[in-house]
């Protein structure tokens, strides 16, 4: 089997001073999503570690559910990501 590698780098420096590495990413086959999960591509790829299509590809996901993540991540923080608060959020 052929992996692609990833374009981006290996590891990008935040805002807030810390470095992200790759392996901080969760698997590509992850299945249960997380807040802390999803919040992790969304700054790796606001970071450039990767693109958003690059993303979505890895992590199979659509395009819309990547920037419904990104949204609101930006609008609610982390607590936005969770699944359980998305009907609470979507009221707002």
């Amino acid at each position: 089997m052929f992996v692609k590698r990833n374009s981006g780098p290996i590891s990008v420096t935040m805002p807030d001073g810390t470095t992200m590495t790759r392996s901080e990413l969760p698997p590509a086959n992850t299945i249960r999503w997380v807040a802390r999960r999803k919040a992790t591509v969304v700054r790796a790829v606001a970071a450039g570690m990767m693109t958003r299509e690059e993303a979505c590809d890895m992590y199979a996901l659509s395009i819309e559910e990547f920037d419904n993540w990104l949204a609101s991540l930006a609008k609610f923080g982390r607590g936005g990501l969770r699944v359980t608060k998305i009907q609470k959020y979507k009221q707002l």
